[in-house]
């Protein structure tokens, strides 16, 4: 070949590196404009799940879009505070901690922006750290965004990019002083496995409350995002709700509730409509379900469908209370109780009118017998309060009736004066106290402050069994239909339902998960007075006992010969 021909042939070359180089950088700027623009950042999964998951075909669904939909309104600032409630398999956390910091660094063209991500265990948040260091140093990544996104630290720990942007990665119940961040994320912020402890659940919620939510750049602008399943009503997402943060909510079930259809605020909609339907067939077919439900019932509700007790409640479930609901008294107007030949008060006691403390819990039972002839329990009153033991002196002004006395003077009694006025009010017989530090002191203060009462006190020591067990050994009389109470769980309208029965059915239903079970241990302790004492022998236990009675009798020797 000539020189001349080679030089051609070099020039030629030349020109078709050039066009390729040309070609490639025009596909790259398509590329970018597409994962800037709305519903990219699930097109930025799509294009880079080979980088981190080479042998896991990526399957589409729309939770992943409704997460990713949401995740963008952050990132534009729609959205300041994200709660995302999501079944585990849903790939929370490969979307929320790896692939959205990468996508807001590169396609968003936000490299100097600093994240926070936190979790019950700092190895979870170090593990997407990792994830994130081989997405952004891959040859795919750096293509599109190498000029904008370089990592100047590479660790578990801390990732650092060249524009001062960063990734920390934390423990929450570590050390978060002098970590600050636009965006916080606490991905599973709860351990399921610890998730009734108290110390290491109130420990976690302190820690949120007091620290990771101080520990953004911007406290009007910046960020936190929320993600994990449901354990427990007083889990990370129970603080939330129940305390009414600013949070959009995005919750998905695993199997949709029609009672619990979520839509969010920038205007997304679960966009299913039977119920039991499951949210993404493809990853979750019916062997899968299965398996989860295989669980248990609570493992279920919480990780799978997003609330902390089974759907009709847990080990007292809401259908095995009868609701008593009579038609009104045509004197009085009042809807009247059954006549109960026993009335038991059971206090399960810890004074104190610190809010952060749990509250005295206090239920009323009769006994009684139904028109079957059978018997059967009702609840008559109840209060879950914070008081102090005994409430300062208020004599009786002369001739001042119980009715106006008690006006006067109730909203200053401590815990003793509340439970002696509403034992006197409903007649009680026993008042049951467990023999603990707190239910000594009430014993020993009702003696010397109502030295006369008409009711007996009466102590009790569970004797080494702890709350559960004691709730187990009344479940059998709620499910063979012998506990009453004035509210209707099947119409939360009537007009017949009292408030304070509602709250005792409530706790009753996610126990164990609950955020408080003082009424619980009221109730479990009464019932298994009642049972042990025979005020409420089952059917099989009346007929035994009739039966025996008659065999006793049949057996009595003549007591004269005649």
């Amino acid at each position: 070949m000539t020189l001349e021909a080679c030089n051609e042939y070099m020039e030629h070359v030349g020109a078709k590196r050039a066009l390729a180089v040309a070609m490639n950088e025009q596909l790259a700027r398509r590329e970018r404009e597409l994962f800037a623009a709305p519903g990219g950042l699930l097109k930025f999964v799509k294009h880079f799940w080979h980088v981190l998951e080479p042998e896991t075909p990526f399957q589409d669904g729309w939770p992943l879009k409704a997460m990713a939909e949401h995740l963008e309104a952050v990132a534009d600032g729609r959205i300041t505070r994200l709660l995302i409630n999501i079944s585990p398999g849903s790939m929370k956390s490969l979307l929320c901690s790896v692939f959205f910091p990468a996508w807001l660094w590169g396609a968003k063209d936000r490299p100097a922006a600093r994240f926070l991500c936190l979790s019950y265990s700092e190895a979870l948040p170090q593990r997407d750290n990792r994830k994130t260091i081989n997405l952004i140093n891959s040859p795919a990544y750096q293509r599109l965004y190498g000029k904008r996104v370089k990592l100047v630290k590479s660790g578990e720990e801390l990732l650092e990019t060249s524009a001062t942007g960063s990734k920390q990665a934390a423990g929450l119940t570590g050390s978060v002083t002098g970590r600050r961040a636009d965006i916080c994320i606490l991905d599973d912020p709860n351990n399921v496995a610890d998730i009734e402890s108290d110390a290491i659940r109130e420990k976690a919620a302190r820690i949120f409350q007091e620290a990771a939510s101080n520990r953004l750049n911007d406290m009007t602008r910046s960020a936190i995002i929320v993600i994990q399943q449901r354990s427990h009503q007083d889990d990370i997402s129970g603080i939330i709700l129940e305390g009414g943060l600013p949070y959009i909510h995005l919750c998905i079930p695993l199997l949709y509730e029609p009672s619990r259809h979520c839509e969010t605020e920038i205007g997304w909609s679960d966009p299913r409509e039977e119920d039991r339907e499951c949210f993404w067939p493809e990853r979750f077919p019916d062997e899968a379900i299965q398996a989860a439900m295989d669980l248990g019932e609570f493992a279920f509700a919480g990780q799978y469908q997003q609330r902390p007790a089974p759907r009709g409640g847990g080990i007292l479930r809401y259908e095995y209370w009868k609701c008593w609901n009579p038609v009104p008294n045509k004197i009085t107007g009042k809807r009247d109780f059954p006549v109960c030949d026993f009335v038991l008060a059971s206090l399960d006691p810890a004074y104190t009118a610190k809010q952060e403390n749990d509250p005295s819990g206090f239920t009323i039972w009769g006994t009684f017998q139904t028109e079957k002839g059978e018997r059967g329990a009702i609840l008559l009153d109840a209060f879950s309060k914070r008081l102090e033991l005994c409430g300062p002196d208020q004599p009786r002004y002369l001739g001042e009736t119980d009715a106006d006395y008690r006006a006067r003077a109730q909203e200053r009694w401590g815990l003793v004066e509340t439970v002696a006025d509403r034992c006197k009010r409903f007649k009680v017989d026993v008042l049951l106290i467990e023999n603990k530090a707190s239910g000594l002191s009430v014993v020993q203060a009702m003696a010397r402050l109502f030295p006369r009462s008409r009711f007996q006190v009466q102590t009790y020591d569970p004797k080494g069994l702890d709350k559960t067990a004691r709730v187990n050994m009344v479940q059998p009389v709620f499910s063979g239909g012998y506990i009453w109470a004035p509210y209707n769980v099947e119409e939360p309208l009537d007009p017949g339902n009292k408030e304070w029965a509602r709250m005792v059915i409530d706790e009753c239903a996610v126990f164990p998960r609950g955020r408080h079970d003082d009424l619980v241990d009221s109730t479990s302790s009464a019932i298994n007075y009642l049972r042990s004492n025979g005020f409420l022998d089952r059917r099989e236990e009346q007929f035994i006992s009739k039966d025996e009675a008659k065999r006793q009798y049949k057996a009595q020797p003549a007591l004269y010969n005649i």
